[in-house]
């Protein structure tokens, strides 16, 4: 059982980086850590629970031998925070066929809206365990 939980995102996505930026500031007790999808580790989870390895559409939550994808892997990222952002857990009664719904919009658009850059994020070396 690991102690902490593996967030996968778009490397080259601004969204998915300003939403990791967001995870680290909320995420005071440490309990995630990040890889990019496109990166070697991020490539070997997604071939362990059988997901796509080209298609970067969705953040991924991977919780000990649990992966989740879409909005409820945000939901339950949100759930970890230690302020009131937790609160937005309650949107987990909702359906997940209609909270994908919303969460396909944005992500379809991404790159049109919030851009993309050439490579992927490299972290700091103050936030460089946070990383796998």
């Amino acid at each position: 059982m690991n102690k902490y939980k593996v967030i996968l995102f778009d490397g080259v996505c601004n969204l998915c980086n300003s939403s990791v930026n967001f995870i680290i500031d909320h995420d005071n007790n440490k309990v995630f850590k990040f890889a990019a999808l496109q990166s070697d580790i991020g490539q070997e989870l997604l071939s362990k629970f059988n997901l796509s390895k080209d298609e970067f559409d969705s953040v991924i939550l991977i919780d000990n031998e649990n992966c989740y994808t879409k909005s409820t892997a945000a939901l339950k990222i949100a759930k970890e925070f230690s302020s009131y952002w937790k609160l937005l857990y309650v949107f987990i009664i909702i359906p997940a066929f209609i909270r994908n719904f919303f969460y396909d919009l944005i992500s379809k658009n991404r790159y049109k809206i919030f851009g993309k850059k050439d490579s992927c994020r490299m972290p700091t070396p103050e936030l460089k365990d946070r990383f796998l």
